[in-house]
């Protein structure tokens, strides 16, 4: 379908998509060179969603209505400053590296939140080649596609699956079982009208979903910053290198810990800084050779009034 619609989006706070969306595309998705093309679910039809961010910082969006642009806006999470993030941890000492060289990082959140909770669910598998991979395959099982790319699963379209469907695309049937529970009797998209932390309780109700699951929901489906990645992997990893010792799961809450209200956006970027090595061993070795290193250099940041 042509895109009908222009328009141009000024980020509120400072803002990147190029440093955004790497890794990010998905089956809905894909974010090449800063470029970011989506496929949606509009009324009654499929509409495909372009963007991209001029130097001066203005996100363009090209798309067949309105709800393309808001799309972009929400998924983009251009309305969300993360100013009084950047000002109170830069010169943390964890995030202080990380902020000076990703402060346009803003997590790209989903189309809806059943597929946040489809993220979530995938994502406890140990492997995240195989999560993803898991994920991409659910997502093109239950929604149409256009130019290539699948519109977003809804409530709907998951609850209609079985179990035994699910783990034959890959998903265990424990979680397959907990998936299609919640996508049965809970709308999810109704969680977005509710407080953080009265949400992630709900979640946390449900058997399969801990505090990582919940996490993942919150922040790329509710697109809220409280909560995030908890106990993830990469902080396990991080905690053992900072600590000198094994490291179980539940420690690494003390990591997050001192970043309150902003816990969430920390614990992105924390792994953003870890995986880049910007944080742990690595970053006081490479601290240590360069004492002063450049910004990333293809990140257009921006600060509205």
């Amino acid at each position: 379908m042509a895109a009908a619609l222009s328009a141009e989006l000024k980020p509120r706070g400072p803002y990147s998509l190029r440093v955004s969306g790497r890794l990010a595309s998905d089956a809905t998705r894909v974010v090449v060179r800063g470029t970011y093309h989506a496929t949606i679910a509009g009324e009654g039809r499929l509409e495909t969603v372009r963007a991209w961010q001029r130097s001066d910082g203005v996100v363009c969006v090209r798309a067949a209505s309105e709800a393309g642009v808001e799309h972009v806006r929400y998924a983009l999470g251009l309305d969300d400053d993360h100013s009084d993030f950047l000002r109170r941890f830069a010169t943390d000492p964890l995030l202080g590296e990380p902020i000076r060289r990703l402060r346009g990082l803003r997590p790209l959140r989903t189309a809806t939140v059943a597929h946040a909770l489809l993220r979530a669910v995938a994502g406890q598998l140990i492997l995240a080649r195989r999560a993803r991979e898991v994920e991409r395959l659910i997502v093109r099982s239950a929604t149409s596609a256009l130019d290539g790319l699948h519109a977003a699963p809804t409530c709907a379209d998951l609850g209609r699956f079985s179990p035994a469907e699910l783990r034959n695309l890959g998903l265990g049937a424990r979680r397959g079982a907990s998936l299609v529970r919640l996508c049965r009797t809970l709308e999810l998209e109704r969680l977005k009208a509710v407080p953080t932390d009265a949400a992630a309780r709900r979640l946390e109700r449900e058997r399969g979903l801990g505090p990582w699951s919940v996490g993942v929901v919150c922040l790329q489906g509710l697109g809220r910053y409280e909560r995030g990645l908890a106990r993830d992997l990469g902080l396990v990893k991080l905690a053992a290198e900072l600590w000198g010792r094994r490291v179980e799961a539940e420690e690494t809450d003390e990591l997050l810990a001192p970043y309150g209200e902003w816990a969430g956006l920390a614990s992105v970027y924390l792994l953003a800084g870890y995986h880049a090595g910007f944080v742990g061993d690595a970053g006081r070795r490479r601290h240590e050779d360069a004492r002063a290193l450049p910004v990333h250099p293809s990140a257009p940041l921006t600060q509205s009034a």
